[in-house]
């Protein structure tokens, strides 16, 4: 048998607002309740866990692993703006009309990538 992941660890300056952030970036995570403000976690599918630890450095090279978001009930490009409006900025844009993803930043600077959906590759328009 195989490993399966258990969660994901990110470091924060501040891991309250990087779990609330992202809780509304996914909506299959929820927040578990705890008053510890070092380590904050949300809990998704099969009891995974994003869990975001308290660090005092600050994010300076780019990450060496990141997560890919597939949006599923509007197009990449609709996602994209949704993010930008919660706060998130552009890193590199590789979008074209039907194909490409978007590389964006959270708002202590993690990267994470914004595909198409089936319906964008399909020439589909969502709403």
């Amino acid at each position: 048998m195989a490993s399966r992941t258990a969660n994901f660890c990110i470091d924060a300056h501040d891991p309250r607002a990087q779990a609330e952030w992202w809780a509304q970036v996914l909506d299959d995570f929820r927040p578990v309740e705890e008053d510890d403000d070092d380590e904050v976690a949300l809990t998704g599918p099969a009891g995974r866990e994003l869990i975001f630890l308290r660090v005092p450095e600050a994010k300076t090279v780019k990450n060496r692993m990141h997560m890919c978001l597939r949006p599923v009930d509007r197009s990449r490009d609709e996602e994209v703006q949704r993010l930008l409006d919660l706060g998130a900025t552009i890193v590199n844009d590789l979008r074209s009309d039907d194909s490409g993803w978007a590389v964006l930043a959270d708002p202590e600077g993690n990267e994470f990538c914004v595909l198409t959906t089936p319906a964008d590759e399909a020439g589909i328009t969502q709403h």
